[in-house]
């Protein structure tokens, strides 16, 4: 079955030294790995207000608000409803996100993965068959976010030079009202 590792010693080999567990070898690096593995939050699961950690993360469930998991890495799984601003290391999208989200590594939007928002990071991958709403910022990594202001952003009409301005003067493009 399993050999006991050399390393351990019997409980009974000297007295007053504490006892070892004896386990399976083959245990003990199966320990490790899970300490590795992202966590889960399931399909019933629904989250309401703040959700940040120091461990990587699957959902598969409902979050609402906020996730934050600056240095870690968020898989958003294919049954996730998502409705919250996203901060992570690296994002995959499986599932449905209505957010904005910011990623210092990748943001990554699998087929039959929705994202309904802005997103900025310096690599962004949108799959064929994905869904996406929004728009792309790729800033570079270790760049300052750029800070938004509540009010939407309105385009700014074109700025003519005085030549062009003359020539368009009774031309019929000069009465057509701008755009």
């Amino acid at each position: 079955m399993w050999k006991r590792d050399a390393a351990v010693k019997p409980a009974n080999s000297e007295p007053g030294t504490p006892a070892t567990p004896s386990q399976p070898v083959a245990m003990q690096p199966r320990q490790q790995g899970v300490r590795d593995a992202a966590v889960p939050i399931g399909k019933s699961v629904v989250i309401k207000g703040e959700l940040s950690g120091g461990e990587d993360l699957t959902v598969e469930g409902s979050v609402e608000g906020t996730i934050e998991l600056r240095e870690n890495v968020l898989t958003i799984g294919p049954n996730a409803k998502i409705k919250a601003q996203v901060f992570a290391k690296a994002v995959t999208v499986l599932g449905k996100v209505n957010g904005n989200i910011t990623a210092s590594e990748k943001v990554d939007i699998r087929d039959g993965g929705s994202v309904e928002g802005d997103v900025a990071s310096p690599r962004v991958v949108i799959a064929d068959g994905a869904h996406f709403r929004g728009s792309v910022d790729m800033k570079k990594k270790g760049a300052q976010p750029v800070q938004q202001s509540s009010a939407p952003a309105q385009p700014k009409p074109p700025q003519l030079s005085g030549s062009v301005e003359k020539q368009l003067q009774g031309s019929p493009m000069a009465a057509a009202p701008a755009h």
